[in-house]
């Protein structure tokens, strides 16, 4: 084998001219492949990261009054909805793929928060625990946030981020001030900050309300005090962090179902049968959008193969040429004992090596064009290593596949007549 390897080197570099143009086909086959492969798996992480974000991995889990999110603003159902016991948070807390998460309150539209004659309009309350901030990648810029003091003294603070602070305080250093909240007075301690990743993303009018609230801020007490401004239980939602991307479903959904035990086995379940948790399954609006784009592209997959196509015609072309010019060469080989299966071998090893090559400089020109492409467009583009090594073993295979009929037809010329030939 190593013979014949060396012998198909040989022969393609007596003939570098011809065997470069032999090689254009396939070279410009796989490159384009390569090229578009790495467009699709760009474009696919591109869509994961703008619709999830870059890494934060996050899953709202909401309570649902049948088909609508349930709103603690206006109420929904005639009965009392379902309130999160302890047990439930410490089960979410153990489960496999979750790697932190929060339970909180939340009003939306606030109005009820004063700071002397500046009323907060349009923003939201949260009534958080000790995980929220971290689980939601907020950042404390300034002051301090909660300690667990807060929360077993049941401490009048709160804490705002940057945009609650600018709309409120009109510049001044809020912490210290004293905020009205539901007519209580609460401290401000600390201004937090979300990272960019949690950003919520808008392809939807809800996800439009909640960047508006986005914009106007938050502001956050202890969850432990939130019965003191709107004095009754409320039910809580929860966000849970899971341990990467691509498990944000399965956690989602089985923290959703912890949650949704009290529901289906509490004492009171038959009063709220219609109540329910749900997770927001973003991966699956990922992989929807993710289909769309590489069913478009595969469209173009098939064209490109049309070029290893052509390819492979240029190849089995030039074997057939090969045999013609080597018949003597043949004819000599099986006069002194050379069998059909040497020849055969030789034959078929020469056009491998040829596509082989072809397919090592069209990976190289593929990963080339997609860098260009990718500087000239702004299109995202991700290097597949499986697709290069798919590109290569493919191109070999075309070198076997479209060498065959040349091998054989020189594994089956007569000696005799092929000593004549010369």
């Amino acid at each position: 084998m190593l013979e014949n390897i060396r012998l198909s080197f040989q022969g393609i570099w007596s003939h570098k001219m011809r065997s470069f143009l032999t090689m254009l086909g396939i070279i410009i086959g796989i490159a384009s492949i390569i090229a578009i492969v790495s467009t699709i798996k760009g474009t696919s992480e591109q869509i994961k990261e703008d619709l999830i974000g870059s890494g934060n991995n996050t899953v709202n889990i909401s309570l649902y009054y049948g088909d609508n999110t349930y709103d603690t603003d206006y109420g929904m159902g005639s009965s009392n909805p379902p309130i999160l016991t302890t047990d439930q948070k410490e089960e979410v807390l153990e489960l496999e793929n979750v790697e932190n998460a929060t339970f909180f309150y939340s009003r939306s539209y606030s109005s009820n928060i004063y700071y002397q004659n500046t009323t907060f309009q349009g923003g939201k309350v949260y009534g958080i625990d000790t995980n929220f901030l971290e689980t939601c990648g907020y950042t404390v810029r300034s002051g301090r946030g909660f300690v667990q003091k807060d929360y077993d003294e049941l401490h009048k603070v709160a804490l705002v981020d940057s945009s609650a602070a600018e709309n409120l305080f009109s510049g001044e250093d809020p912490v210290g001030k004293i905020v009205e909240i539901g007519s209580e007075p609460f401290t401000i301690i600390g201004v937090v900050q979300q990272d960019e990743d949690y950003l919520p993303n808008i392809d939807d009018i809800s996800q439009f309300y909640e960047y508006y609230q986005t914009v106007m801020g938050s502001v956050m007490i202890p969850s432990r005090c939130w019965p003191m401004v709107f004095k009754f239980d409320e039910p809580e939602n929860a966000i849970i962090r899971a341990d990467s991307t691509d498990s944000m479903s399965t956690a989602g959904n089985a923290a959703a179902k912890v949650l949704n035990q009290y529901i289906s086995s509490g004492s009171n379940s038959d009063s709220t049968t219609q109540y329910e948790y749900r997770a927001d399954d973003v991966m699956e609006r990922v992989k929807n959008l993710q289909k769309l784009s590489e069913s478009t592209n595969q469209q173009l997959l098939w064209i490109a193969s049309i070029s290893l196509l052509v390819g492979g015609i240029g190849v089995m072309n030039i074997m057939l040429v090969s045999v013609t010019e080597r018949t003597s060469e043949i004819g000599l080989k099986k006069a002194i004992g050379a069998r059909k299966k040497t020849i055969l071998i030789q034959f078929l090893t020469e056009a491998s090596v040829l596509t082989s090559i072809g397919g090592v400089i069209g990976v190289v020109s593929g990963i080339a064009l997609s860098k260009v492409v990718s500087r000239l467009s702004g299109s995202p583009t991700a290097i597949s290593v499986p697709a290069i090594i798919g590109s290569v073993l493919f191109s070999m295979l075309i070198g076997v596949i479209f060498g065959l009929l040349p091998s054989v037809k020189a594994a089956n010329l007569n000696p005799i007549d092929a000593l004549r030939s010369e």
